[in-house]
């Protein structure tokens, strides 16, 4: 089974991924994984994209289709692939379309994570680590049972990531509404597109998804 989840940036996509590879041997196929791959092997594909990279420059369409087609051909994925942070245009889902068409694969599923847009961002905004071990926190979800002592290693530094902070969240979430969530009426015009609560518990949400799989 091959099927792309859907949803914008911290919605928990990744983890879903990992356990239905986990669970069901279907690859996670995760856009900067394969990028990064595809560059250290040398390849004359992953030459291209070295020089897109180098030059600073967004990855064409069209390499990073080539990308995925590489991969999927790979044993691995006989069992079915999940994509995660791919497509992100229309443009970009056609082009995925003829390639899978070409080698006789079908896209069984389109899994959309509704979320809740500034619950989403709290939820991100607020996650800080342990400078010393690691171990993640939250300002309101998950705090240290001493504040400002780790539970684990008894540091007390930490730190958090550029990425997480609330501006740029609230950035990402609005080029996700701007650029990929058009996608969503394309797949549903396919009749592939499904639904399930990305604000749930992890568990609850591989619940949901094992139902759509079937």
């Amino acid at each position: 089974m091959n099927i792309i989840l859907l949803g914008p940036p911290g919605s928990g996509k990744g983890t879903q991924a990992q356990k239905l590879q986990r669970d069901r041997g279907m690859v996670q196929l995760s856009t900067g994984d394969m990028l990064r791959a595809t560059v250290a092997s040398g390849s004359a594909l992953g030459q291209r994209a070295k020089a897109v990279m180098d030059a600073g420059e967004y990855m064409p369409d069209d390499v990073m289709i080539g990308i995925i087609a590489e991969r999927i051909a790979q044993p691995d994925c006989a069992k079915g692939f999940t994509l995660d942070g791919f497509p992100r245009t229309v443009v970009q889902a056609e082009g995925l379309d003829r390639m899978m068409a070409q080698k006789s694969l079908t896209l069984d599923t389109v899994i959309e994570f509704k979320v809740d847009e500034s619950a989403l961002v709290e939820r991100i905004s607020g996650r800080y680590t342990c400078a010393g071990c690691g171990a993640g926190y939250h300002d309101k979800f998950q705090c240290p049972a001493k504040p400002g002592i780790c539970d684990i290693c008894g540091g007390t530094e930490f730190k958090r990531r550029t990425d997480d902070r609330a501006e740029t969240v609230q950035a990402r979430l609005d080029k996700y509404n701007e650029q990929t969530a058009p996608i969503l009426p394309y797949y549903a015009a396919k009749g592939i597109l499904r639904a399930v609560d990305g604000m749930a518990d992890i568990d609850e949400v591989y619940r949901q998804i094992v139902k759509i799989l079937g």
